[in-house]
């Protein structure tokens, strides 16, 4: 299920898978795996992708709707 968070999140923005993978600095193909579900992200990758969103990890995993970052 993360793979329609990550999805969504980056449509909202209007980024290309391109233009994400080069922001976390890995291959267009390894971010396109884990959109497809084909992978799941490493937890550093989920890390990365909580604060560059701004959002927390229990967000993007689904264990809350509040996107709020808990800091």
């Amino acid at each position: 299920m993360i793979r329609t968070r990550i999805r969504d999140l980056r449509e909202d923005r209007d980024w290309t898978q391109k233009e994400l993978a080069d922001r976390l600095k890995i291959s267009r193909s390894a971010y396109s795996a884990y959109e497809n579900g084909a992978n799941a992200p490493p937890l550093e990758i989920l890390i990365a992708l909580a604060d560059l969103y701004r959002v927390s990890v229990d967000y993007l995993l689904f264990r809350t709707d509040f996107p709020g970052m808990m800091r």
